[in-house]
């Protein structure tokens, strides 16, 4: 059994937290979120996965954002899943409805993901994802405002790169 939740079924004012106040609408990760091409990576994703067998898998949103945080941020499997617990935005980002300070799945689903999408699927990865590659890629308004809190060459920009992995 499949689960996704498009990106038509999740806004900023549903996502619940234990704050008083609503996430910043100007957070680099909220912007991310609308305009990454969810629906179509999400196809990409779906193609490997029996939607008639095995228990209902993880959401597929959370998995390809889990994947655009672990590359954007150049973390291990194990850091990716640890910093997604840990930020309220990141699991914006990554389709939860609401903050948990439960893991959004077990760091060892990157090995089966790598397994099961192969070298193929992740190129169609890379095709989607940088269809709209200045968005993406666009620096946020948190370095443009405070260069100083940033090492010297860091230009704040990032690509979505997923290696290539062979089939098995």
């Amino acid at each position: 059994m499949i689960d996704y939740t498009p990106q038509s079924q999740l806004s900023l004012n549903m996502f619940k937290h234990p704050f008083e106040r609503e996430l910043d609408k100007e957070n680099r990760w909220v912007k991310l979120a609308s305009l990454v091409p969810w629906d179509s990576l999400a196809a990409v994703y779906s193609r490997k996965l029996d939607a008639g067998s095995g228990r209902k898998s993880v959401n597929i949103r959370t998995v390809i954002a889990a994947l655009i945080v672990k590359h954007k941020l150049g973390l291990d499997d194990r850091g990716t899943i640890e910093m997604i617990q840990e930020n309220i935005y990141l699991q914006y980002f990554c389709g939860l409805p609401c903050f948990t300070t439960q893991p959004v799945f077990d760091a060892s689903l990157f090995v089966d993901i790598r397994k099961r999408l192969g070298g193929d699927e992740f190129e169609a990865f890379n095709q989607r994802s940088s269809k709209h590659p200045n968005r993406l890629n666009r620096p946020s308004p948190a370095l443009k405002e405070n260069k100083e809190a940033y090492p010297p060459g860091h230009q704040g920009t990032a690509s979505i790169h997923f290696p290539r992995y062979k089939s098995s």
